[in-house]
């Protein structure tokens, strides 16, 4: 079969797949509770059968989505990761990212492949700086987000006042669809304003709780008895505020990224969380058309499409490959199918294609809209890419970013150097890193160029776990970088200030770095032909 010939499918049984399928990431500010909900979304969906803790104990499992070794040893997200699993008749597709602001442009891309995205905040911190800047991203595209407000079996900050955070601070209507009654360390529970029920939390060594309490309403006469005088007055007074301060829910709203709607619990006991991922099922949308620069792409339509939103190398020791993470958009995946790559202006066997699991894979036969897989295609695909049976599209842009630290890597073991460069070019394929080479320097050592300072770390730690290589990072002082171009196509001819440096890319692109944003401004007006870019 050609790789432009479209596959004719059944199309109200494509219309079920697409419909039953929840693609969504999860994002939060470092140590909200992020990885944690992650892992109890997993237990509550039977995927794994003891959720691991973030910073496990030795007796305890690590998270399913931590899968590096540096993730686990410093309990942070570094790398992005896809979780599949079946609940109650849906296919979640969950995309955990890294929360910390080094490893933002994982973040920015994997949001890329979501359709809707949960917010983590911590009950005593609110809307914290990566928090703010993740939203902004989701709300640029439009993204619906539901907010889930952790750790209210801790000490924290008035619920209404986190409310009226949310709407100033993010500029989106808040709605609660449950609401907190009593305070940590007397913390009853959360009352289910739409289902009228009263889900009482209780700490035990196993984290099970009292089973969830129906009543008729908040004037229930069995509610005072349940939960006390004082707690149940001040959960009335609550309401009645709620009822003349905060607006109906509103599906389409939500759906336009216009309002979220917000629960409260705590992830770590296991509270409240099984009900919030069936109002995740519930609320969030199926996978919905997107648009090209070409039209608008039908998830239901006979071809398939997708991009490749991330390429993360040597996930799983025994394999040692390179695996490119593809979001399917439309039509259906078949084992085998041939595709074009318009980028390549070439066609591709799909033959090795899994579905994923933090670092697990196994071999897929199928995949709908909707799905992420794992392709190893060595060479073939790199990030932004689409691969197509139809006819050449382009999906909205994959975000790049211009490197703000630099440093010069040296490698200690020059009987690797293979192991070294392989193990650079690889990373730098990641998207994690960027390499550059100084055009005046003595000897050829690669500068590494990030946005985020541990990416250095990662650097480091990943050469030598899985190349075998050890190196070190002497930092620079640079500032930032500039591509550089002449305005009518030339090879650019320019004055440098004593404290830049001239470097090339792997592209063989002409890069300048800088000092301080002065320099980079007497640079402009000294070289008025040039043209300046933030990214390659």
């Amino acid at each position: 079969m050609n790789a432009t010939q479209e596959i004719k499918l059944d199309t109200n049984a494509l219309k079920k797949e697409v419909s039953r399928r929840r693609t969504f990431a999860i994002i939060s500010h470092p140590d909200a509770g992020k990885t944690t909900l992650t892992e109890k979304f997993l237990l509550y969906a039977g995927a794994v059968e003891l959720a691991g803790s973030v910073r496990a104990r030795a007796n305890q499992q690590h998270t399913a989505s931590d899968w590096m070794t540096m993730e686990r040893q410093r309990g942070i997200s570094i790398s992005a990761t896809a979780l599949e699993m079946e609940y109650q008749g849906f296919r979640i597709n969950l995309l955990d990212t890294p929360g910390h602001q080094d490893f933002s442009e994982d973040t920015y891309r994997t949001l890329m492949a979501a359709d809707s995205a949960v917010m983590v905040l911590d009950s005593a911190k609110g809307i914290e700086a990566q928090t703010e800047k993740l939203f902004r991203v989701c709300r640029m595209r439009g993204v619906p987000i539901l907010t889930f407000i952790n750790k209210m079996d801790h000490p924290g900050r008035d619920p209404l006042a986190l409310l009226d955070e949310i709407e100033r601070i993010l500029g989106i209507a808040a709605v609660p669809m449950n609401w907190p009654v009593g305070e940590a360390p007397s913390f009853q529970g959360v009352y289910d304003l739409r289902g009228n029920k009263m889900l009482r939390f209780q700490r035990t060594e196993h984290n099970r709780f009292k089973a969830p309490v129906q009543v008729s309403g908040i004037d229930d006469p069995a509610l005072p008895e349940l939960l006390g005088e004082a707690a149940y007055n001040k959960l009335v007074e609550d309401a009645s505020l709620l009822s003349g301060a905060v607006a109906e829910f509103d599906l389409a709203q939500f759906l336009n990224g216009k309002m979220t709607p917000v629960f409260f619990g705590s992830a770590l006991n296991n509270f409240g969380v099984e009900a919030f991922l069936n109002s995740v099922l519930e609320l969030a949308p199926a996978p919905v058309a997107r648009e090209t620069e070409q039209g608008t792409i039908d998830p239901a339509s006979d071809t398939f499409r997708g991009f490749v939103f991330k390429l993360q190398a040597n996930i799983d020791p025994r394999h040692r490959d390179r695996m490119a993470f593809v979001r399917v958009c439309s039509g259906k995946f078949e084992k085998d199918m041939l595709v074009l790559n318009p980028r390549l202006k070439q066609e591709i066997r799909l033959s090795r294609a899994f579905k994923l699991f933090g670092r697990e894979r196994v071999s897929v036969d199928e995949a709908f809209p909707g799905d992420v897989i794992g392709v190893v295609s060595p060479g073939l695909l790199s990030i932004g890419d689409t691969v197509t049976t139809g006819e050449p599209i382009d999906f909205a842009k994959i975000p790049t970013f211009s490197p703000e630290h630099f440093g010069l890597l040296t490698n200690d073991d020059v009987t690797r150097f293979k192991q070294f460069n392989r193990g650079l070019e690889q990373l730098e394929e990641e998207g994690a890193i960027q390499v550059l080479n100084s055009e005046d320097a003595l000897r050829r050592e690669p500068i590494v160029a990030a946005v985020g300072e541990l990416q250095f770390d990662v650097v480091l730690s990943r050469l030598e776990e899985e190349y075998g290589v050890k190196a070190k990072v002497q930092r620079l002082g640079f500032s930032g970088a500039r591509w550089v171009k002449n305005s009518d196509g030339a090879i650019p001819r320019m004055s440098l200030s004593s404290g830049m440096r001239r470097c090339r890319d792997k592209r063989d692109g002409l890069v300048v770095l800088y000092n301080s944003k002065w320099e980079l401004e007497y640079f402009q007006k000294e070289n008025p032909g040039l043209m300046l870019s933030e990214t390659s």
